[in-house]
Formats: structure tokens, sequence, C-alpha cells
């Protein structure tokens, strides 16, 4: 097949007019194309008046070496690549080891389905409850019950991408293929066939819980054992090499490879490690609130006219500002047409995250606006000094917001003049439990109340009405990524644990479902070819 790139159509042309563009461009006569498909859809909206869609096609034609060789300068017509995932490894029938995947989130979901897969059948420790379970206490937190501290927004069956937006993309390069890979298995275990094509594809959380769900009972068809509300509290090392795993329930495990995909907010854990001598470092992250605005400003701003087309659905955007003092601000982890949520998975802290169904009905759009970090300027002291600054803003977030995990909140008018806010304007909040209208200027530091001051009214003048007086700021978030990494070498073990493969976002590998997935792959696919390799030595 041949891969046309690049093929501009205006935003309402009809399915004739797609084949008479791809005829026009191949120059060939209609009997000549056999058949086409889209492989990738995304839009042009810099002119409002005129949205253009821009196609990547798969076309099967009947002379194609002959159309190759006309096209040979051309980079927007070649041939179709392989994108088949190639397994890199089988294991032997009389396997007698099992691997161990720790965490059952994105990245050690599919780190668990490869390694079943290639017949590994793996172990899978996860310390949250499965995801039917995991949803009930989450939305029963929500609505002012207990927090349990080992099934929430961040542990459990899904991992924190469940309660989110379900982004699938993201701007890591995929040379080998393996975000393909994550869509097919996504569309095979129920994701709508769309996110194939189309440039930016979600799937939301009613969705994504079915599908988990699926994906679970392949592994487990496949050989695999899950077991829930077990927690890994301590590893086996002896001589720099792991040999084993003491988990909650008193039960030791003996396990020479162990992929750890424990998400970005297993604190407990990142101490554990620290604690027994594995190599953990501080990284960058980020900190801000959770902005609102309602998503019929942000579909007219963007769209014009055009708002509301079901080809374009909820406008999204993406912002980005340089400060006077050197801090970054930025949107992060948009959520057109979603909600703000509560994110605690520590008592007495309060941490907003965004999410939004399939649909994206909701009236309010919502991103995060943070201001980058670092442990050279902000927490020098401790490879894990970003955690404990984490847990100071939530700390304070939680006093200041009435200490029963409403969230501290601020019409962005206020905010940008310094004052306190006593009501409600047009946009209504969409966090549950609920909001505590005060100073969020008491919940962060002062650099950071600085930064996205100056921040918000630079967005105004790429998006009318970023800047609206009673758009609401929601606090706090500080879970944009692992404050930690837990370093690897080129063989993707651990830089001083041999057979420990840290993973995913909570090693620092990762930003989102899709990468996350991808990384599990490659995870995977290293400690198969490193357990095949020693028992040919063995």
């Amino acid at each position: 097949m041949l891969r046309l790139n690049e093929v501009k159509l205006p935003l309402n042309h009809d399915e004739q007019t797609l084949t008479a563009a791809i005829l026009q461009k191949l120059d060939i006569a209609s009997e000549e194309m056999l058949s086409f498909k889209v492989f990738k859809r995304a839009y042009d909206a810099r002119n409002k008046t005129d949205i253009l869609l821009i196609y990547s096609l798969d076309v099967e034609v009947i002379n194609q070496t002959e159309l190759l060789t006309k096209f040979v300068n051309d980079p927007h017509v070649r041939e179709t690549p392989d994108m088949t995932y190639k397994f890199v490894a089988q294991a032997p029938q009389n396997l007698n080891t099992r691997p161990v995947v720790i965490g059952l989130g994105p990245c050690g979901l599919f780190a668990a389905l490869i390694l079943a897969q290639m017949g590994f059948k793996p172990i899978v420790l996860e310390r949250g409850k499965a995801v039917r379970e995991r949803t009930k206490d989450v939305f029963g937190f929500w609505r002012k019950q207990p927090l349990d501290t080992e099934s929430n927004v961040q542990f459990g069956e899904g991992g924190a991408g469940t309660f989110s937006d379900g982004k699938l993309y993201s701007q890591i390069k995929d040379r080998k293929h393996y975000g393909r890979k994550v869509l097919n298995e996504f569309v095979a275990a129920g994701a709508p066939q769309e996110i194939l094509y189309v440039s930016k594809p979600h799937i939301g959380t009613f969705k994504l819980v079915n599908m988990v769900e699926k994906m679970r009972a392949q592994i487990i068809e496949l050989g695999g054992e899950i077991r829930f509300s077990t927690r890994v509290d301590k590893l086996d090392i002896l001589d720099g090499q792991l040999k084993g795993l003491h988990l909650s329930n008193d039960e030791y495990l003996p396990c020479e490879h162990a992929i750890l995909a424990v998400g970005h907010s297993a604190r407990d854990t990142f101490e554990m490690l620290h604690e027994q001598g594995v190599y953990v470092e501080a990284k960058p992250f980020s900190v801000g609130f959770r902005i609102e605005h309602e998503q019929s400003m942000i579909d007219e701003c963007r769209f014009g006219d055009n708002a509301g087309h079901p080809i374009l659905g909820a406008a999204d955007y993406k912002l980005v500002h340089h400060c006077k003092n050197g801090r970054s601000v930025y949107s992060f982890c948009m959520c057109p047409g979603g909600t703000v949520v509560a994110a605690a998975s520590e008592e007495g802290r309060v941490v907003t995250n965004g999410m939004s169904q399939y649909s994206r009905h909701e009236r309010n759009a919502n991103s995060a606006i943070v201001v980058g970090i670092t442990p050279e300027k902000d927490y020098p002291e401790h490879p894990l000094a970003g955690i404990a600054l984490q847990r100071q803003l939530e700390e304070w977030a939680y006093q200041v917001g009435g200490e029963n995990y409403h969230a501290p909140a601020q019409l962005i008018g206020d905010f940008l003049q310094g004052k306190s806010s006593e009501q409600l304007g047009d946009v209504k909040p969409s966090y549950t439990p609920g909001v505590h209208l005060t100073d969020l200027a008491k919940v962060v530091p002062d650099y950071v109340t600085e930064a996205i001051r100056e921040a918000i009214p630079a967005f105004n003048k790429k998006i009318k009405g970023f800047a609206k007086v009673d758009g609401l700021l929601t606090g706090v978030e500080t879970r944009t990524s692992s404050p930690i990494c837990i370093k690897r070498g080129k063989d993707l073990n651990s830089i001083n644990t041999r057979g420990l493969y840290p993973a995913g976002e909570g090693a620092g590998y990762a930003g989102g479902i899709w990468s996350a997935g991808i990384d599990g792959i490659k995870v995977a696919e290293a400690l198969a070819v490193d357990m095949l390799a020693q028992l040919a030595t063995d």
C-alpha cells in the first residue's frame, strides 16, 4: 500500500471529495485504486473561518511499484510502513520461574500483557483494588465518604489514568511502533475504532473501566496471575541482585525479575527503595492550580462559527509562558468538557486532577496551570525532598480548604488582584466534595503565585476570555509527574539493583497513559530477553 500524507480538505467535505483528492494526487484513474483507509486525521484551525482537515491515507493501487518510482522525490507519497508489533522473545515450555509486575496502571498493565502474550505467565501485584471496586471507592470519596488510602484516584487497577481524560497521545518518538500496539490492544478491549486515526485520541473513564477488565482477563487466560490489595513493603537484595519481595500480607515471594510500575504517587514505596539503597534521584516536576472556564467559550475562541462541529468536538488548548522571574508556566492535562476531581491518596491532604468522559459533554473546560520547579533551585536537600514539598502544599490546601477535603478556590479576577474571593460567578466549580473560596496565595510558594499572575494575562492574548474575572482556580495541583527518577541503565535494569526494572511515570520514564503503556512494553521486552539469556547460562 501507499501512504499519502498532507492531504488537505475543507472541514465539511464529503466522501467523494476525499476519493477525488487521492486520484488527483496520484494522477490515476478510479479503476486503478482498489481501496483506501484513513491512517490519521488532524485539523488546522488557525483560520477559524476556513478550518482544514489534514489526512494521512493508506491507499491500495494496482500499479504500486510504478507509482513509487514516479513519486520518488515526493516526501508525501511513500510505501506504507509495516507497523505490526513483533514479539522479541517466546518463553520456553519448561519455564520454572515467573517474572513479577508491581503495579497495574497503564505501564504495568501493558508490561504484564506483553509478558503473558510471550508466554512468561507474570505474577502481578497491585496494592489497590480491582477497577470496578476501586471506582466505587473513588466516587464514594467524592460524595464525602472516608478516603481509602489504598483505593483512590492514584492507587488501584488501571492507575491514575483511569480517572483522567484518557488521552492517548504524546510527544515521544515511536520508531518501533509500540504506540500502535497500545492502540490496537485498546481497540481489541473495546475502545472506539477512531483512536487509531484521530490526531488526539481519548477514551474517558467509563470506557477505560471496561477495557481494563478485559485486558486483565486476557492476562489471566494466558496464564498470568493478578493479586489485588497486595503491596510490596520490602525488597530482598543480595550483592546487588534482586532475590525476592516481602509483601504486605506477610508473604515472601522469591523473584529475580520484577518490573516496578508503581505510578507517580507511591511515596511510601519510593521511601522504601531509597532506604534499601536502590538509586533514586530528585527530578523536576510542576505545581499550581486547576483552571476552569465554560467549554462554550473555549470552543468559540478556537473554532469560531464552527464550534460544535462533530468532527472537531470540544476544543482543547496548549499554552506556555516564560516569566520574568525565570519560571515557565504552562497548561497541563487539559480536559475539554470535563471536571476537576479530588485526587488525594493520603489523609489530611488535598490534591486536584482533571477528568472527562469520552463524550466530553460537561459544561466546563479545565486544565492545570502549573509552574515548573527543579531540585537544584527548589528542593535541593535530599533525593526525596520533592515529595516533602508536595506534601507540604497538599497539607496547606487541606487546611485552607476547611480540613474536610474541600478544595481552596478563587476567582481568576480576585487572584490577579490579590484579594480573597467571597462568592462565585458564572463558572460553577465541578470539584467534589466541594470548594472553599479563599486566597490561593496561601497554598503555594510566592514564586508560583507571581508566575501564574503574570502568565494568565499572557494566555488571555491567545485565548480571549482566559483571564475572565469569574473563571475559577482550584488548588492544589502537585501530581503532574513523579518527583523522583529511579535511574536505569541501557539494559533497563536499575543501575545498581539487577533484576529490578523501574518503569512508567513513577520511575520518571513516562507522562500519560500512552507513553506509560509504551514504556511497559519496552521494559517487558528487556526483562524477557534477560530471563532467556539467564536460562541459557544456567
